[in-house]
């Protein structure tokens, strides 16, 4: 019994050791995607044929997700870069990270948007304060019963509670997978699809970096947090007063769009989560 206590204690803190090879696995795209330097690294290509992708190898109920990310440099309009969490079927949730390309001097968009059993419509879009196809950056999901907080070099930029009892769904019960891809979406990714990707600078790469997962496994119905002591700072974390500071700066200087102000798009009234504390 002990023994079984202290693998599910392990599975708990270290679900994942940072490495492409142990924990992704390529899904399409081909040769586009490529496991570089023993696993430390991975590169998404899309050119005028196809984009690329990959997910991790497990399911998780609840975990922290990190990953190390440089965007397509140039000329990246028309392209998608990703990182976000989805579950499987129908009715399905989602937590999406995408970053809109643009042309050469305009900045990246950082698209978010939360799906739960199939809808969304809660995005928020943001610019970034650094230049993101220079040098590697920090993007995290912290996923837990209480919230999701969306991070860029562990200041938070976004957060999305667990009102579910006052009505507001929240995703409690279907296993996600991580999941990152590069793909072209010129017909509304930049401006509105109004500028096209210039497929002479194809092919465009984005290239990933110590992905880390920490978090409770999922595999039909075991869980490697059942029975085991939960204590990991993810589990239980929100924002302090230093983190609901640094957010209300990245909000107030960076956000460019908010579902939550779209009067227009919400004539009856906005969604219930837009008028309770969101942080």
């Amino acid at each position: 019994m002990l023994k079984v206590l202290v693998v599910m204690a392990f599975l708990l803190v270290a679900s994942s050791a940072g490495n492409f090879n142990q924990d992704a696995t390529i899904t399409w795209g081909g040769p586009r995607a490529q496991i570089q330097n023993n696993g430390q690294i991975l590169s998404l290509s899309l050119d005028n044929t196809s984009g690329s992708g990959f997910e991790s190898k497990n399911q998780f109920l609840y975990a922290r997700f990190d990953m190390q990310l440089k965007l397509v440099p140039g000329n990246s309009a028309g392209t998608v870069t990703t990182f976000f969490l989805a579950s499987q079927g129908p009715g399905h949730d989602e937590v999406d990270f995408e970053f809109l390309g643009n042309s050469s001097g305009q900045p990246y968009t950082v698209h978010t948007n939360i799906y739960t059993k199939g809808v969304g419509n809660r995005e928020q879009q943001f610019r970034l304060w650094f230049d993101p196809t220079a040098a590697f950056h920090t993007y995290s999901i912290v996923w837990n019963s209480q919230r999701i907080i969306y991070m860029v070099d562990n200041t938070p930029i976004r957060v999305f509670n667990n009102y579910a009892a006052n009505g507001v769904p929240f995703p409690t019960s279907q296993p996600m997978k991580m999941h990152a891809s590069l793909w072209n979406a010129d017909d509304w990714a930049t401006q509105g699809g109004r500028v096209k990707t210039d497929w002479t600078k194809a092919p465009f790469t984005a290239t990933y970096s110590n992905i880390n997962i920490n978090g409770c496994i999922v595999s039909g119905t075991w869980n490697s947090c059942n029975g085991a002591v939960n204590n990991q700072a993810w589990q239980t974390q929100g924002l302090d007063a230093n983190a609901r500071n640094r957010i209300r700066w990245v909000q107030s200087k960076y956000m460019i769009y908010n579902y939550c102000d779209d009067f227009k798009r919400f004539p009856m009234g906005r969604p219930k989560e837009c008028r309770l504390p969101r942080f």
